[in-house]
């Protein structure tokens, strides 16, 4: 079988920007991850968030189904082990699953009246 993703990811430009600034506006910003499964188990994945002045939060559990993709708001504390991440400050993410997987990251930031998303993969090894 041919290798489907990596073991270690990691998203080093982590920052949840504004929520809202554009009036009447559908849209909301935020940042994502993606993780996608394609074994046929399911991946249990820890995340640790790096911050600029502090120590990290680790060992955050994230379990992805056999065959699915998971997608992770990072301004929704229920869906990154209860931490809350403060608009507009640096962090960077390591995730460590037990089976490859391919992670993404995206960004919708709405500071401005045109918008703006980023997309990236994550730098795996």
């Amino acid at each position: 079988m041919s290798k489907q993703g990596a073991k270690n990811w990691y998203v080093i430009d982590g920052y949840l920007p504004f929520k809202g600034k554009v009036d009447d506006e559908p849209f909301e910003g935020h940042e994502a991850i993606m993780i996608l499964n394609c074994h046929d188990e399911q991946a249990i994945v820890q995340m640790d968030i790096y911050y600029e002045d502090r120590e990290p939060d680790a060992g955050i559990e994230i379990v992805v189904p056999a065959r699915r993709v998971k997608c992770i708001r990072m301004d929704h504390p229920e869906e990154i082990g209860g931490v809350e991440l403060g608009r507009q400050v640096q962090y960077s993410l390591r995730f460590r699953s037990d089976i490859e997987v391919v992670i993404q990251y995206g960004r919708m930031d709405i500071a401005q009246p045109n918008l703006a998303y980023i997309g990236l993969m994550g730098y795996s090894e």
